[in-house]
């Protein structure tokens, strides 16, 4: 049971994540906070915070639990502002998409790794943002990362793992740069190609044309460039040693692509579809085992 929970962030992600606890009877008070008053408000009249305040160390005195869910670029603030704040037994968690960063921002903030901070991501979203667009299901049978450092604190890890496990998540612990790797190739790989090609369809005189008679293969491969670009743009930054890598590798794929297509190369082209084919039926097999 958590007594109270701060949320600096309330969108889709922390919101959420109040919803499930709520749903579970496993919080008892949730505190909002952001920067947004309209939203805040409306986390309120959802039922999704009980008070909120746009200060970060306001919104924590008391927390035995706090989750950050803010923009990377905005981490290292927010951990500046809570850091004399914190109760001696509160627990600090966050879901940031790029782990190496956030650690390096709370080293900075803190003066040193604090015991308390669980790094974590889950791995679960839309396209949509706000806290209109947050829901209880959203974790069910989805995957959260913990990235646990040598100095976090086993207790703080558990009340953690717990938390996700109750708003219906599957936990999985791995170590910061393994994170940041896996993740530039499953995910923020994914979304540079989707803002990508809608970018570069978009900027063609032909566009409108192009736009019009996009079929439905096209809406679901860019449904993800609908995301937040604030977000994306710290993603990148933070993590841009292993997505350049992945974007490297990536070209090199596209340009073996489009010699095999230039030379009429249909054995290559087979070769290259049926492996992706087979690749992709193997995840979708596995993906229905976990969730069965």
């Amino acid at each position: 049971m958590i007594k109270r929970l701060a949320i600096i962030g309330v969108g889709l992600i922390g919101g959420s994540l109040a919803r499930a606890l709520r749903a579970a009877g496993a919080v008892g008070e949730v505190v909002g906070c952001g920067r947004a008053l309209p939203n805040l408000e409306k986390a309120r009249e959802l039922g999704v915070v009980d008070r909120f305040t746009q200060d970060p160390a306001e919104a924590v005195v008391g927390a035995d639990m706090v989750f950050v869910a803010v923009p990377l670029g905005a981490m290292r603030g927010v951990f500046e502002a809570i850091r004399d704040r914190l109760d001696p037994d509160a627990v600090v968690t966050d879901g940031g998409s790029v782990k190496g960063s956030v650690v390096m921002d709370a080293i900075g903030a803190f003066g040193a790794t604090p015991s308390c901070l669980v790094p974590g991501h889950p791995i679960a979203g839309t396209e949509c943002s706000g806290v209109e667009a947050s829901f209880a299901e959203l974790y069910q049978n989805r995957r959260v990362i913990l990235t646990p450092l040598p100095e976090t604190d086993p207790e703080a890890l558990a009340r953690v793992t717990a938390m996700w496990e109750t708003a219906g998540a599957d936990v999985t612990c791995m170590s910061v740069a393994h994170h940041d790797e896996v993740l530039a190739a499953t995910s923020h790989l994914p979304h540079m190609l989707a803002f990508g090609l809608v970018d570069t369809l978009a900027r063609m005189r032909e566009n409108d044309e192009i736009f019009r008679y996009a079929a439905g293969g096209f809406r679901d491969f860019t449904r993800i460039a609908s995301s937040n670009p604030v977000m994306w743009r710290d993603i990148c930054v933070a993590n841009r040693e292993a997505l350049s890598a992945m974007l490297a590798r990536f070209g090199v794929e596209m340009t073996d692509l489009a010699e095999s297509i230039r030379h009429a190369d249909g054995e290559r082209l087979l070769e290259i579809f049926a492996r992706a084919k087979a690749a992709r039926d193997r995840y979708l097999d596995s993906a229905r085992q976990d969730s069965a």
